[in-house]
């Protein structure tokens, strides 16, 4: 019977009577990522019933929901809820594939929707620490977790605008505001006055953060040498030079690429067909790639810092 007309059905049923299936395409499960998984089902259960097809003998094989049958393992569950299903095993492939990219199954939250959820189930516990540890996470991850449900209303505006590329990049504008108020709030100024359609990358942000901080800038080509001058500058002319020109109009001096320029070289290296798929995979539109690779950097660090 095609999976599309078979009669699902609900059960509650021993963990040890699910098989994995060897064919499966997902081969390689983090195990960090497992623990997490684990941690959440052994406070709340399975929250997704696991999709199985009959095997004989009244077992069956996971369809859909391997690593939640790990996770449940793990976190000691013998008994789990799952979905009865009936299909070939092509159709299994196509089931497997369909589901974990994304079409239309489950879609990422927005940053700043996740961030705020994160905060408020924070918000319960005592210290950082123990919302951290019921999260099964470092403090670290928690800090970087709801980073973006504290933006200021000056940069929200900004992004909710579109004139900030990502939420990433508003999470790096606000640890510049920490760093030096002034200088963030001249940049949220330049910001502000872009016409509209434009939009600061997080690359420029950066750059300015690590000045503040003392680091090297973020730069894919070596500075060019600076024009020759018509005449001597003063100091005032150095320093007014200094404090009007936007760091993205600086960028364009030492012939580095400008913010599209960065986005286009960025679809240049990057193959288009993995990148929509990633993009599905976490719910992104496949055009926005800059904050598609934030996020993945993002989610790397959170994971290694865990």
């Amino acid at each position: 019977m095609a999976f599309k007309d078979s009669t699902p059905r609900f059960d509650i049923i021993d963990i040890d009577l699910i098989d994995p299936d060897s064919t499966h395409i997902r081969q390689n499960i983090s195990e960090d990522t497992l623990k997490g998984l684990s941690n959440a089902v052994a406070k709340l259960g399975l929250i997704h019933p696991i999709v199985v097809r009959p095997a004989g003998n009244d077992r069956y094989t996971v369809l859909a929901g391997e690593r939640r049958r790990r996770a449940a393992l793990l976190a000691g569950e013998t008994r789990v809820p799952v979905v009865v299903r009936d299909c070939s095993d092509d159709e299994a492939l196509e089931v497997r594939v369909f589901e974990n990219i994304g079409l239309g199954v489950r879609a990422a939250l927005e940053p700043r929707d996740m961030a705020n959820a994160v905060q408020r189930i924070a918000e319960r516990f005592a210290t950082p620490e123990e919302a951290a540890q019921y999260f099964g996470r470092a403090p670290t991850w928690l800090a970087q977790a709801t980073a973006a449900a504290n933006l200021s209303e000056k940069v929200s505006a900004l992004l909710d605008s579109g004139k900030i590329s990502s939420t990433s990049t508003a999470v790096q504008l606000e640890k510049l505001a920490k760093k030096n108020e002034a200088k963030a709030e001249s940049l949220i100024e330049q910001i502000e006055q872009l016409p509209e359609g434009e939009k600061v990358s997080r690359k420029v942000v950066d750059n300015v953060l690590a000045e503040e901080s003392g680091r090297p800038r973020k730069s894919d080509e070596p500075t060019a040498p600076a024009a020759p001058q018509r005449h001597a500058q003063t100091p005032a002319d150095t320093q007014a030079s200094v404090e009007t020109t936007p760091p993205w109009e600086e960028v364009k001096q030492h012939d580095e690429p400008s913010p599209v320029a960065d986005a286009a070289a960025t679809r240049a290296k990057v193959n288009p067909g993995k990148i929509k798929l990633v993009a599905e995979l976490l719910g992104l539109s496949e055009e926005d790639e800059e904050t598609l690779l934030a996020r993945l950097i993002d989610e790397y660090l959170a994971l290694h810092k865990a």
